[in-house]
């Protein structure tokens, strides 16, 4: 189930993933397999780093303190679960699906969600440096209170997606479609690359004066005085 914000006019704002999980059971397995179902599962301080998860399929689960250092989980399918306090650099989840998923505290690096898409995701809090989306679909996703470093939105799909209280640092938007984007409260709005990519976006004036600059170098505009 999901919960609709509420906005102004004009913007249609993202549609929240509402977490129900039933009772978990708490699991005992020696580690991930490719193509795995693991269905109703609490994984909690798990060591997942450098294991091979690929396709495997998430429903009803909760994975709270996980290391994923290097762990393959591209082609996955994480749906209707938690991520808590998850960490690890060179998390690869090319090509996955997360839909009705909340990640909260996550301190992540070098994350691979390229081709992946994202359906009703919550990603609050914590820290993800260099997260590669490259060509990813993202649809209902909010970005609340957490910090991306260098994010790479390159000819991703950008369709009811929210930056609150979130600082975007050095973002690269080349080639990416955007369809009501709102970046009005984000804490920090740094582009890097693609600012010509805006168009479907909703900022405010303050980030427009902060975007001139960049706004301007990218029309050829020359600014004197």
């Amino acid at each position: 189930m999901a919960s609709r914000a509420t906005g102004g006019p004009g913007v249609k704002r993202a549609r929240r993933p509402e977490l129900r999980l039933p009772a978990l059971e708490r699991y005992e397995g020696s580690g991930l397999e490719p193509d795995g179902d693991y269905d109703g599962l609490e994984f909690r301080e798990t060591d997942f780093s450098g294991q091979d998860g690929g396709g495997a399929r998430f429903m009803d689960c909760a994975l709270t303190g996980c290391a994923l250092d290097g762990t393959r989980l591209s082609r996955a399918r994480v749906l209707d679960s938690s991520l808590a306090g998850v960490r690890g650099v060179g998390t690869d989840l090319a090509e996955a699906t997360l839909r009705d998923v909340e990640l909260t505290d996550a301190r992540l690096g070098g994350t691979q969600l390229h081709g992946a898409a994202l359906e009703r995701v919550l990603i609050r809090g914590g820290k993800i440096d260099f997260l590669n989306l490259r060509g990813a679909r993202l649809k209902d996703v909010v970005f609340e209170g957490c910090v991306l470093v260098e994010p790479d939105f390159g000819g991703a799909r950008l369709e009811r997606v929210e930056f609150v209280d979130c600082a975007l640092k050095g973002a690269d938007l080349s080639g990416a479609t955007l369809n009501h984007v709102d970046l009005r409260n984000a804490s920090v709005l740094e582009i890097a690359r693609g600012v010509d990519r805006l168009s479907g976006a909703v900022i405010s004036t303050p980030q427009l004066l902060d975007l001139a600059p960049v706004l301007a170098a990218e029309l050829g505009i020359e600014v004197e005085g």
